[in-house]
């Protein structure tokens, strides 16, 4: 099979290597489509702590159940799915006190390997967040239960009330995603503020009461204008820079709650004003990953049609196009999501092809 390996920072390379064997428990799964992720394009740019370099790459994707190890009874060969790349183990401290998304091996044990015609899933990610693909829902959007679960997660740690405003901050994948969920879960308001006038307006598409253009417009003053002076509700950060992470409580009214999503590397820190989080009570929460709950609810927001996904589709490629792909975000930002479909990519037998 063809598979797409990220050997070192800005370098892919497509390998013919063997097609897995399943064992016992796992899925070998045919990828129909895999989608290019922001942790992805961080991997590409400077790698990434929670991904082996060199090795497989792509963790986003949708497909067809190639082959079953003993004792897989959920699934057949043939079987259209969807899935979350990690599991809990289920046994260690952080999952015994129900934070999941904590456990010790759910990092060491996920799957990477996306950009590829066919991975293996191991046997408790089989058990645990595969799920049957609906007929009604494309490949692409299937795909899209990865990052959706992980919104979820992020706002499953909010209160949500109905009068409750809710500013999301970063209008990319992420961003778009949490303003569906924010209107799926009943948000009176959602304000978007961002950058590139394509993202702005897919913004106001998918459900946006008000969006600011973070280039143009001073986005305190205006978020005070649109929430009479108090700041919103709950304020989501989505950008993953330092900057941002830092402006972000000044955003929130007294208390309310701020949730930091994007994630900056290890060792950066951040300031922010003590008197505003201590006599204004406001909540700063970090959020990470997904619980099998956050799947579950994200496999229900797509099956049942709450969001449409479709939208965040950007352009279609090969997997032949893929550094090209990755170097067009890189340097012009174009685009929110890109699918990326692996069968179309067979170089010569047993030979490597510089991507």
């Amino acid at each position: 099979m063809i598979a797409s390996l990220l050997l070192e920072p800005g370098r892919l390379e497509l390998r013919d290597v063997e097609i897995p064997e399943p064992g016992p428990g796992e899925v070998v799964v045919r990828v129909r489509t895999a989608l290019t992720c922001g942790t992805d394009l961080k991997a590409f740019r400077r790698g990434h702590p929670k991904m082996k370099i060199p090795g497989p790459f792509g963790h986003e994707f949708a497909g067809d159940v190639h082959a079953v190890g003993q004792g897989v009874s959920k699934f057949k060969p043939g079987d259209k799915i969807m899935t979350a790349p990690s599991a809990p183990c289920g046994d260690c401290v952080f999952c015994n006190k129900g934070q999941e998304n904590l456990c010790t091996t759910t990092m060491d044990t996920m799957v990477w390997g996306a950009f590829a015609e066919y991975v293996c899933m191991p046997a408790h990610i089989v058990e645990n967040n595969m799920y049957p693909k609906p007929d009604h829902l494309s490949y692409e959007e299937a795909a899209m239960l990865e990052p959706l679960s992980c919104v979820v997660y992020g706002m499953d740690q909010v209160e949500l009330r109905p009068d409750d405003t809710v500013l999301i901050i970063g209008a990319g994948a992420i961003g778009l995603l949490h303003v569906m969920v924010a209107r799926a879960l009943g948000a009176e308001r959602v304000i978007v503020a961002g950058k590139r006038e394509n993202r702005l307006k897919l913004a106001w598409a998918v459900g946006a009461d008000a969006v600011i253009d973070a280039e143009t417009e001073d986005t305190f003053e205006r978020v005070k204008a649109l929430t009479n002076g108090l700041g919103a509700d709950v304020v989501i950060e989505c950008t993953g820079q330092l900057a941002v992470w830092e402006e972000t409580p000044d955003l929130v009214r007294p208390g309310g709650t701020a949730i930091l999503f994007g994630g900056l590397p290890h060792g950066t820190r951040a300031t922010f004003d003590t008197a505003r989080l201590h006599y204004d009570q406001i909540t700063l929460k970090g959020v990470f990953h997904y619980t099998r709950s956050a799947v579950r609810k994200a496999y229900k927001l797509l099956g049942d049609k709450k969001i449409t996904v479709s939208g965040l589709i950007s352009g279609t490629y090969s997997l032949r196009d893929l550094k090209h792909v990755f170097d067009d975000l890189l340097q012009k930002g174009s685009g929110i999501k890109f699918a990326i479909l692996p069968s179309d990519s067979e170089p010569e037998s047993g030979k490597a092809v510089q991507a």
